[in-house]
């Protein structure tokens, strides 16, 4: 049985409750309606939801002009709000994607979107070892994968699974209309390993705050991040290969692109916990420099330096 199968499945025996079932259908609702539109107007309407998002939403507004402050200390207030103001319509525009997704064919989807370095990735493809696409929640991430599948290259998504079982099933059906699987962070190592063993592709958004000992402290943006470590586990052990994939907007083409880097150099120097700690932190240094390169679309509203080192103050409050 597939893991979405199994995730429906779940649905089924978990007692629901009114309130999700509410949720999901305002989300059905919502997408529906969105959906229909044509895709000019789906963005626009998103850039509504992120426009309006900023106006209600201000404790995420405050975490991400503190998080902005800690990474550009030099920046002025305004110029950060206009970061953050940029990050919402990003969303917003993701949103606008995401409702139209599921109606979208290799020619449609190739009129928005182009890719940059796919021969990165088939190189790496190419050695059968596997490969894992160090990721982020910067552009279209959702939009990323689909846009892969859709053009031939479906892959495995690891993901948080959502708080509503029946919204956690409506996304995953379309994220895998075109042959992408998800696998659930409750079976990471596993998930992974099996994946790397079968020579699959396997996307990992690593950005995001972890704790101890899943997570290992590296620098990001000159502060020190608690990130995911498995990543580094998996691609030492197995001797997949890592490269990033970010799919961003190029505001200067109007066009969505899927950046696919070279393949990163793995630091082996024979202790297996420094080299997860070294390997970590320059999987989060490659993953800066993409979100550098495009401040307005990367989370900021994210805690991303909520665990602190033992003995350090707390960043939020």
């Amino acid at each position: 049985m597939s893991l979405l199968a199994t995730a429906i499945q779940n649905v089924a025996v978990r007692r629901i409750t009114p309130r999700e079932r509410l949720e999901n259908l305002a989300l059905q609702l919502v997408a529906g309606a969105v959906g229909a539109l044509p895709r000019s107007l789906a963005r626009a309407a998103g850039a509504g939801f992120g426009a309006a998002a900023w106006s209600l939403l201000g404790r995420l507004r405050e975490v991400g002009l503190q998080n902005l402050k800690l990474a550009y200390p030099d920046k002025t207030d305004a110029e950060r709000k206009t970061i953050l103001r940029g990050v919402f319509r990003s969303l917003g525009w993701q949103v606008g994607e995401f409702c139209k997704m599921a109606g979208y064919t290799p020619e449609q989807a190739s009129k928005f979107i182009r890719y940059d370095g796919l021969d990165h990735y088939l190189s790496a493809r190419e050695k059968g070892k596997g490969v894992l696409v160090l990721t982020g929640h910067l552009g279209a991430w959702e939009l990323s994968s689909f846009y892969h599948s859709l053009m031939g290259h479906p892959m495995s998504l690891v993901i948080r699974r959502l708080d509503n079982p029946l919204v956690d099933a409506f996304v995953n059906r379309i994220r895998c209309l075109h042959g992408n699987r998800v696998i659930h962070k409750d079976d990471f190592a596993r998930g992974l390993l099996t994946s790397m063993k079968q020579g699959e592709t396997v996307g990992i958004l690593m950005d995001t705050n972890m704790t101890p000992p899943q997570g290992v402290f590296v620098p990001y943006f000159g502060e020190a991040a608690c990130t995911a470590s498995g990543l580094a586990r998996v691609a030492l052990h197995s001797g997949a290969a890592v490269l990033p994939g970010f799919l961003v907007w190029e505001a200067a083409e109007k066009k969505y692109v899927l950046h696919f880097g070279k393949e990163l150099q793995l630091i082996r120097t024979g202790n297996m916990p420094s080299d997860i700690v070294a390997n970590t932190a320059l999987f989060a240094a490659t993953t800066e420099a993409y979100v550098r390169r495009y401040p307005e679309q990367w989370l900021w509203v994210h805690r991303r330096w909520k665990t602190r080192p033992e003995g350090e103050e707390r960043i939020y409050g």
